[in-house]
């Protein structure tokens, strides 16, 4: 059995939307040479991305939510960091200033707006928990932890997106299929190469993108690194190292061998 993706099928579809319409599209679709087809995942993949899935969302939640607040007590006078971590640090503070002159409905509403962050933070932490013990479980998963700029979560998602990693025949094609490489657009024999498509899986190419910048910022760069800082952007820089950390992730499932840094390079 193989899938393949809807958004491939679409153009297919000629006229009107229909069940033999849609068989005779899949059809098509399936036998273009370019044709990618999706890995068939086990229950246990799906059971990882779920659980990205639920901390994902709780994500966007405390960003909301510590937003709010920062918006409300800006409008009095209180400019509070961005990042949860520094918001948390001085909140308390600042809203013990705002106590002093605000109205209690008020600072009882924004205390309880806080409670709300900190108890999605909490899901948050349990989450990292259960990711942490299929972690410790999963060798494949162990074996792409050790690549600079892969954690915990780019670790456990990366395994269970791919599937089976025979799906994708070179480190290069897996880079492609998370858009890390540049649109092209060209005519007349002259090609030119644009941004990032930023099709693709978009949680799983953000967490390879944060990857690579915790490799450039902290991590022990490579002459390689240094030299394409030197000519491009850094936005551009950290696109091209989440691309290499990419094919090191397809080339670490591939082989039996597990990763050994260059003595060179560490991306």
């Amino acid at each position: 059995m193989r899938l393949i993706s809807a958004r491939s099928v679409r153009p297919f579809v000629l006229r009107n939307k229909t069940d033999a319409a849609d068989a005779r599209a899949i059809c098509t679709a399936a036998q273009q040479p370019e044709a990618r087809f999706v890995a068939v995942k086990s229950e246990a993949q799906q059971t990882v991305l779920a659980i990205h899935r639920v901390r994902a969302q709780l994500m966007k939640f405390r960003i909301m939510q510590t937003n709010a607040l920062r918006g409300l007590l800006y409008e009095f006078g209180e400019v509070l960091p961005e990042g949860y971590r520094a918001f948390s640090k001085v909140f308390p503070a600042a809203l013990a200033r705002a106590a002093e002159r605000l109205p209690a409905m008020l600072i009882d509403s924004l205390r309880e707006q806080w409670a709300r962050a900190q108890d999605t933070d909490r899901e948050m932490a349990v989450l990292e928990r259960r990711l942490a013990s299929l972690f410790r479980d999963n060798p494949d998963c162990q074996k792409v932890a050790d690549i600079p700029g892969v954690g915990l979560l780019t670790a456990t998602a990366t395994v269970a997106a791919i599937g089976d990693v025979r799906t994708f025949k070179s480190g290069r094609e897996f880079a492609a299929w998370l858009e890390l490489v540049p649109r092209q657009s060209g005519t007349g024999g002259r090609v030119r190469q644009m941004g990032l498509s930023k099709r693709g899986d978009t949680y799983l190419r953000t967490l390879l993108m944060h990857g690579a910048r915790s490799v450039i910022i902290q991590g022990k760069r490579s002459d390689w690194v240094d030299g394409l800082l030197k000519r491009r952007p850094f936005n551009v820089a950290v696109a091209a190292v989440a691309n290499k950390l990419a094919r090191t992730i397809w080339a670490v499932l591939a082989r039996p061998e597990k990763y050994q840094a260059s003595p060179t390079a560490t991306a």
